[in-house]
């Protein structure tokens, strides 16, 4: 099962939220989800360079709220707000609606976010960068902000090779089956000069045992995470008892072998070969 079920799809309303938030009846149902689709397939296209990790859609009668979730708000932003304005307008066309609201969401530690991790992998393939190096990268940045584990698998035709092949590199725990592990999912491009390359990115941000909203604008997670435990156990007790037992060994390694060999001294010493002499 782990394996087979998107992990997004898997936790929804456990410890994840939807996000597209409506009531759509059976007349209108259909037409309100090619609409989100088409919203987010624009929006993609349109701040390609934005970073974006996800778009949540929210509908009340007659009006549309689009909450950008971003890890480069000032792109999306513009100079003045400018930009923010001129993607309200677009949005209005293409959906037909007069009311539209977009708000805009800052990702404060993007590199446990599965979305903007793929993404930078794939322009970074795109750009020609050893893809063990990008991937390599991505994982260390993630385990060093807090992740608990990260898998990422790569398939297509890698580095350029005739044959195409698939490549996963993983560190720390993922397990998918724990449906409260809040384990975030990527599936992205890299579309490259010889063929696609597609690149799935997992991340485990650690347990939720907390009730957790499940509104999809939430913003939270394991702040602390692996890092408060690392510091923890390296912490100041756990260096002084290391550094006590290296000088406990200097002690006994020290005085007792300088004696031994003053004593072997006195033993060879000069006098005996003076008795030598005095024989002699």
């Amino acid at each position: 099962m782990g394996q087979k079920t998107n992990p997004i799809g898997a936790r929804l309303g456990i410890i994840r939220g939807w996000e597209s938030n409506w009531y759509g009846s059976k007349k209108d149902y259909a037409t309100k989800l090619i609409e989100d689709n088409k919203i987010r397939t624009y929006l993609n296209a349109r701040i390609n360079k934005g970073g974006i990790a996800k778009i949540v859609i929210e509908r009340t009668l007659n009006k549309l709220i689009v909450t950008i979730h971003t890890s480069k708000p000032g792109i999306i932003i513009g100079k003045g707000g400018g930009e923010v304005d001129r993607i309200k307008e677009e949005l209005k066309k293409l959906t037909g609606k007069d009311d539209v609201q977009i708000n805009i969401l800052e990702i404060r530690r993007p590199e446990l976010d599965a979305n903007i991790v793929g993404d930078t992998i794939a322009r970074q393939i795109e750009n020609r960068i050893n893809y063990k190096r990008a991937i390599k990268m991505a994982i260390a940045s993630a385990l060093r902000m807090g992740a608990e584990g990260i898998k990422i698998k790569v398939s297509g035709r890698l580095g350029g090779a005739e044959i195409a092949r698939t490549e996963e590199i993983k560190q720390g725990r993922t397990p998918l089956h724990t449906l409260r592990m809040d384990i975030d999912y990527a599936n992205v491009f890299a579309l490259t000069v010889y063929g696609k390359i597609g690149i799935k990115v997992w991340i485990c941000k650690g347990e939720v045992l907390a009730k957790r909203d499940l509104n999809p604008n939430f913003v939270g997670g394991k702040e602390g995470g692996l890092s408060d435990r690392r510091d923890r156990r390296d912490g100041d007790h756990g260096h002084g008892g290391r550094d006590d037992r290296r000088g406990g060994g200097d002690r006994r390694g020290g005085g007792h072998r300088d004696d031994r060999r003053g004593g072997g001294e006195h033993r060879g010493g000069g006098d005996r070969r003076g008795g030598g002499d005095r024989r002699h």
